[in-house]
C-alpha cells in the first residue's frame, strides 16, 4: 500500500510563504518531493490538506493555477504506482521518486555529477574532475547505482554513506573529502532550484582531521641511501627517485615527472610547480646530477624516467608510476627496517622536519619547498635571495 499526499510546510519566518510538496510513504519508508509552489499560511487547510482559494482573493488566479499544477503531478505520481505495480517487481519509495523525475524530465543529482565532472574537463581542471569522479564511483557503488534525486538526499542517507565508508577502514580525511565533494554539487542544486536546503549534511563528518606526521631522520635517509639493491633494479630506481625527491627539497613526485632536460641550466634546475604554479630555481649537485645520469636516456626529453613513452598519455604514465614507486617504497621500508610507511610524500616532509630541526627558518624552508598558502612565512618570502635557499639545501644533504 502506497500513500501519496500533498502537505505544507510553514516558513519559519512570520509573513513569508511556506513550500508545498508530496509525501509519498511506501513501505514504512517516507520520502517527500519539493514543489516549486509557495503559499501563505493562511491559504492552506490542514485539516483537509488543500489549498484555500478566497474569490475576494488577489492571489486567486494563482493558487487556481498552483492547485491544478498539484492535481496533475499527484496524477503522475499515482500513475507511476500502478505502473510499478503492473511490473510485478518490488520496489521503494525511492523508485517512486526517481520515476516520477524521470516522467517529469528534472535533472537528478546523479546527472548532476556528471555534468560537473565534464564540466571540469572542459576547464583543464583534470585533477579536481578524476576526484569528482572518484567520489561519485564511491557513492554510485553505495547506491547500488540507482539515480539518484536532490529531494531524495537526506541525513538518514548520507549517515549510512558515512557508515560504508567507514566499513571500508578509509580515513576520516578522506571520507570529509567524499562528503565536502557532495555537498559542493548540492549546494549548486539548491542555487538551481532543483532542492530547497534541507541541511543534510549536518550529521556527518566535513572536517578535516591532524593526519600523523611521516618523516624520517637524516639517519634514516642515509640507511636507505648506502643500502645495496644492485641485484634489484626496481626498487634501486624506487629508491634514487625518492632520494631524487629528498635532495630536490622534497620536490613533489608530480613536478619530477615533467622535468625536461632543458630545464637544467648553468647549474641550476629551474620548474613551474603543478599544483601552484610558482617557480623555483635549485642550484644542481652532484648526488642530483649521480641519479640523473644513472637513467639518462640520450633520446627522452625528460630527465627522470618516469615518463617513459612521449606517444602515451603523460599523466597517465606519471600516476602509474607514482603508484609503482609507492608500492616499491613500501618494501624497500622493510628491508630497512622502517617504522613509518615509506611514500614519496615521505621525502617532502622529511627534507621539511630535517631542515627545522637544524634551525634552519620557517621562511627559508617555505620557500624552499615551494609554499604559497602559508600566510604566515609570505611575509619574509619576498626578501629572501636564493643563495638562503641554495645554502640550506647544501647543509641538509651534507647529513646524508
Amino acid at each position: 500500500m502506497t500513500s501519496i499526499k500533498i502537505k505544507f510546510r510553514a516558513s519559519s519566518i512570520n509573513g513569508k510563504k511556506g513550500i508545498l510538496y508530496y509525501q509519498i510513504i511506501h513501505k514504512r519508508v517516507v520520502r517527500q518531493i519539493i514543489t516549486d509552489h509557495r503559499i501563505y499560511i493562511k491559504e492552506w487547510d490542514k485539516n483537509s490538506d488543500a489549498i484555500i482559494i478566497d474569490p475576494k482573493d488577489s492571489r486567486q488566479h494563482a493558487l487556481s493555477e498552483i492547485r491544478k499544477e498539484i492535481s496533475y503531478d499527484l496524477k503522475r505520481l499515482r500513475g507511476v504506482v500502478m505502473d510499478l505495480d503492473a511490473l510485478g517487481l518490488d520496489y521503494s519509495a525511492d523508485d517512486i521518486v526517481s520515476e516520477y523525475y524521470n516522467r517529469l524530465g528534472r535533472l537528478s543529482f546523479t546527472d548532476a555529477m556528471k555534468q560537473n565532472i565534464t564540466h571540469l574537463k572542459h576547464l583543464g581542471k583534470r585533477r579536481t574532475s578524476e576526484t569528482y569522479a572518484a567520489t561519485f564511483r564511491s557513492f554510485s557503488h553505495y547506491l547500488g547505482g540507482k539515480n539518484l534525486y536532490f529531494d531524495v538526499i537526506d541525513s538518514h542517507l548520507l549517515m549510512g554513506y558515512e557508515a560504508y565508508l567507514k566499513s571500508k577502514n578509509l580515513s576520516m580525511n578522506t571520507i570529509s573529502f567524499y562528503m565536502r565533494i557532495l555537498r559542493a554539487v548540492y549546494n549548486r542544486g539548491v542555487e538551481d532550484n532543483l532542492t530547497d536546503q534541507k541541511f543534510p549534511f549536518k550529521h556527518v563528518y566535513t572536517g578535516i582531521d591532524k593526519t600523523v606526521k611521516r618523516a624520517i631522520t637524516a639517519r634514516e635517509i642515509k640507511s636507505i641511501k648506502e643500502y645495496d639493491f644492485s641485484d634489484n633494479p626496481p626498487l634501486a630506481l624506487a629508491r634514487d627517485l625518492f632520494l631524487f625527491s629528498f635532495y630536490t627539497r622534497g620536490m613533489s613526485f608530480v613536478d619530477m615527472a615533467y622535468l625536461k632536460k632543458r630545464d637544467l641550466h648553468n647549474g641550476i634546475l629551474s620548474y613551474r610547480r603543478k599544483k601552484t604554479g610558482q617557480q623555483l630555481f635549485i642550484r644542481w649537485e652532484s648526488c642530483m646530477e649521480d641519479i640523473v645520469q644513472r637513467y639518462n636516456d640520450k633520446y627522452s626529453q625528460y630527465l627522470l624516467p618516469i615518463i617513459r613513452n612521449e606517444g602515451d598519455d603523460p599523466r597517465r604514465q606519471y600516476m602509474n608510476s607514482l603508484s609503482y614507486t609507492n608500492k616499491k617504497l613500501k618494501r624497500i621500508a622493510e628491508l630497512t627496517g622502517l617504522c613509518v610507511p615509506l611514500t614519496m610524500y615521505v621525502a617532502r616532509h622529511s627534507w621539511a622536519s630535517i631542515a627545522k630541526k637544524n634551525h634552519i627558518p620557517i621562511s627559508v624552508i617555505s620557500e624552499g619547498m615551494g609554499h604559497d598558502s602559508e600566510s604566515t612565512t609570505q611575509i619574509y618570502l619576498a626578501s629572501l635571495d636564493t643563495a638562503a635557499i641554495d645554502k640550506a639545501n647544501r647543509l641538509i644533504l651534507k647529513l646524508i
